[in-house]
């Protein structure tokens, strides 16, 4: 499939799960592939430290990220272009053009997209009124020493709360876990833990003292007012799409639906959608958007 009309035969931009599994699929297939990511590889598994829905015998994310990133070393077919970004990304008839912050222009028949999601702020919400330019960190972010003994005021009801709980089960910690109707489906599985006080809010007024603890006016879903104080502020209220400019369709809520895009861009990964946010769901559209582009080369229909 080489063709000196190309740099290579598929681009990829992004390197998580979705992103690795497309680059492993490819050379696979024979199929030459330029990943480009401005982190290092998997850079987010490295902050999750307990996993217990991922096949293969990994029970953490640094131990399944290790993993990949010497598998993607080790692949031939694969060049890494770590510590870029991609500034622009054109898809035309029949190529794909993705410039890279080093004004490098990078062209293949096939991109596959699977740059995925960053954590909202409380900007991004109508539930919170914060501090103007407040920026807070996510909770999976928050290592055990820094919730030791510590009251923390979570932002949202997001299920990443379950992830710190069942990654730091010995933790002498609180969760002040303030959250609006639209995430009560979500507190389920942490409904239970002694460590977990919920708080289902209308709104909620942000406060950040001088003395580095935080409090925050509440209105109930009854109505109610209270007053609630913590020792740190985190976020828990979702995620947002990091997608690259240029030729890609978003959806009414920013997320890059596959099936409206150009031909010749596939999407793979947390970028699909908010539905399947998972580990696994990411390699298996990563891989997946592999042979899709391997197919549509050969001009064959797909198969299974």
């Amino acid at each position: 499939m080489a063709d000196t009309l190309y740099d290579t035969d598929l681009i990829i931009i992004g390197g998580g799960p979705a992103g690795c599994a497309a680059a492993r699929m490819a050379a696979g297939v024979g199929m030459h592939s330029i990943l480009i990511e401005p982190d290092r590889l998997c850079r987010n598994l490295y902050r999750i430290p307990a996993l217990n829905n991922v096949l293969g015998g990994h029970t953490s994310g640094p131990e399944l990220a290790d993993s990949i990133a010497a598998e993607l070393k080790n692949t031939e077919l694969c060049r890494l272009e770590l510590g870029r970004h991609v500034t622009a990304l054109h898809a035309d008839d029949d190529r794909v053009t993705a410039t890279v912050d080093t004004g490098t222009r990078l062209t293949a028949p096939y991109a596959i997209v699977a740059t995925g999601v960053g954590p909202l702020q409380p900007r991004d919400t109508t539930w919170i009124t914060a501090p103007e330019g407040l920026a807070l960190p996510p909770l999976w972010q928050v290592g055990a020493d820094d919730a030791e003994g510590r009251t923390l005021l979570v932002l949202g009801g997001d299920r990443p709360i379950g992830t710190f709980l069942r990654a730091h089960p010995a933790t002498d910690t609180g969760l002040l876990v303030a959250y609006p109707a639209a995430d009560s489906y979500k507190i389920e599985e942490i409904r239970e833990d002694p460590r977990v006080t919920l708080l289902p809010v209308e709104h909620l007024t942000l406060n950040c003292g001088e003395d580095a603890q935080v409090s925050a006016e509440a209105v109930g879903q009854d109505g109610a007012r209270q007053t609630v104080t913590a020792d740190a502020a985190y976020l828990s209220i979702g995620n947002a799409p990091t997608a690259p400019p240029g030729d890609l369709t978003h959806g009414t809520d920013g997320y890059c639906p596959p099936t409206d895009q150009h031909p010749r861009i596939i999407v793979a990964g947390d970028l699909r959608s908010a539905r399947f946010q998972r580990i696994m769901t990411a390699l298996g559209s990563g891989s997946e958007a592999a042979l899709h582009a391997y197919y549509a080369a050969r001009e064959l229909p797909a198969r299974g």
